[in-house]
């Protein structure tokens, strides 16, 4: 079965690259201990110093590179594509050991060999590639791979879906019949199934009334044939349909966040670790920013105000005070200056905000507080920034609250893309969905590497 077979592949190809993968880092730390020996290096512990890592980065590395779409289509595939793919994974992966040493204070010994493992690793699976897709073309220009299926639906349903397969799909089936169940009998079918011997039938049939396509599912299930149903019945721009199970009952999940995975969790993990060396690394902005405020202004060092988290849900932010104690009641004389559209309030050059407030915002050290919000749960370091209560209960474009599906975060693609110098609340929103819409591990570590500059030379803050 196709299916199958693809699951079968994509196992047999993940332990291939956990062959190379492991052989890889073997190699690295070889070239490392020869380094030792041939340039007077400093020598290098021996290997076994060195098995957490392995223990990590050989089954790591094929569950990313999954997570990160490698596998999916590998005839179609351009080596740019694959090369880019693989320095994303091996990023992920360096990162992890790192954070993994730091949480666990394990050692890291020698860091070249962490440098030198991708080096070697990435000519080595790209090597793997180009010889399982060269192997896998040979094989199909040789008929082999190739399945004999049963299409089932009216024939435009059937065409289309056809016309929407990739041609690597396309060139592992056989096309022995096709059966148009909207206006022929199940029978037809069945008969269709005994005289071709396929082992599977594909049903094309969004225009197929729902006990017609029960009887054909049944027909299959008799003949212990596999049914495959193209659930475009249901039209959706966003959410992307999955199957999931709740008391054994089979379920179309349409899912328009990402989905509970093992990225999420590192996504965790990460926010956890970085909010904890966020405050360690950051105390002496901390010290600043209290005497300077106590200095500055009088009143708390801290303001605090109830914003919408994750969907929608109320939790208390935490900022350095950067106004006077009379902000909230002196808004309402500025709302003719709110210079952002739509529900959001922001005023430049606010007259609220006090000399030393002005530069704690512009070095965005008026933010630090928020890692206690990290490391309570109720927000992330990437995501989408928290806006207060009340600006959310404002909001008219119903599909505007979808950015109430993640966590909110520290930063985002708005925090990087100019900040202040947006001014409308749609293209804002536009921001935010788009790294709902694209999320992945790697997306969270380019905004927090392009939030390093963006803060130190002050973009778009105000």
């Amino acid at each position: 079965m196709i299916g199958r077979q693809q699951e079968f592949n994509l196992k047999l190809n993940q332990f291939f690259d956990c062959l190379v993968v492991g052989l890889a880092f073997w190699l690295g730390y070889s070239l490392r201990a020869a380094g030792s020996l041939w340039f007077g290096w400093a020598e290098l512990p021996p290997f076994e110093r060195f098995y957490w890592q392995f223990v990590l980065v050989v089954p790591f590395t094929p569950l990313i590179l999954e997570r990160l779409r490698y596998y999916v289509n590998p005839l179609q595939k351009t080596v740019a594509k694959s090369l880019r793919q693989l320095c994303q994974a091996l990023v992920i992966v360096v990162i992890m050991l790192l954070v993994t040493a730091t949480f666990a204070r394990a050692s890291t010994d020698s860091r070249a060999v962490l440098g030198l493992f991708p080096v070697v690793a990435i000519p080595l699976l790209l090597l793997r590639e180009s010889l399982v897709r060269t192997w896998m073309r040979g094989q199909i220009k040789q008929g082999r791979f190739r399945e004999r299926v049963v299409f089932a639906g009216p024939l435009e349903d059937v065409d289309r879906l056809i016309r929407n397969l990739p041609q690597d799909h396309l060139q592992m089936m056989d096309i022995v019949a096709r059966v148009d169940i909207a206006v022929q009998p199940v029978s037809t079918l069945v008969a269709a199934i005994h005289e071709t011997s396929v082992g599977r039938v594909i049903f094309a049939a969004s225009h197929v009334h729902f006990s017609r396509i029960e009887e054909a599912v049944n027909a299959c299930e008799l003949e212990g044939v596999e049914a495959w149903l193209w659930a475009d019945f249901i039209q959706t721009s966003i959410a992307r349909p999955t199957f999931d199970a709740m008391a054994n009952k089979p379920m179309l999940v349409f899912r328009c966040t990402p989905e509970m995975s093992w990225e999420i969790m590192v996504k965790g993990i990460i926010d956890r670790v970085g909010a904890f060396l966020g405050i360690l690394l950051s105390s002496p902005l901390w010290l600043i920013a209290v005497i300077g405020i106590k200095l500055s202004s009088p009143g708390p060092v801290f303001f605090s105000q109830m914003r919408s988290g994750r969907f929608g849900k109320p939790f208390r932010m935490y900022k350095f005070r950067t106004m006077g104690t009379d902000a909230e009641a002196r808004r309402a004389d500025l709302e003719e200056h709110n210079q952002m559209s739509g529900p959001v309030f922001k005023v430049e050059k606010d007259p609220r905000i006090f000399a030393f407030g002005q530069w704690l915002r512009k070095l965005s050290i008026d933010e630090l507080p928020q890692f206690i919000n990290i490391l309570s749960g109720d927000m992330s370091l990437v995501g989408p920034r928290p806006l207060p209560v009340y600006e959310i209960e404002k909001i008219s474009d119903v599909s505007h609250r979808r950015r109430l599906s993640v966590k909110p975060g520290l930063t985002c693609l708005w925090q990087i893309s100019g900040r202040n110098e947006i001014t409308s609340f749609d293209q804002w929103v536009e921001l935010d969905l788009k790294y709902i819409d694209n999320w992945s591990l790697w997306l969270d570590i380019t905004i927090m590497f392009r939030t390093i500059p963006a803060v130190l030379f002050g973009f778009g803050a105000k």
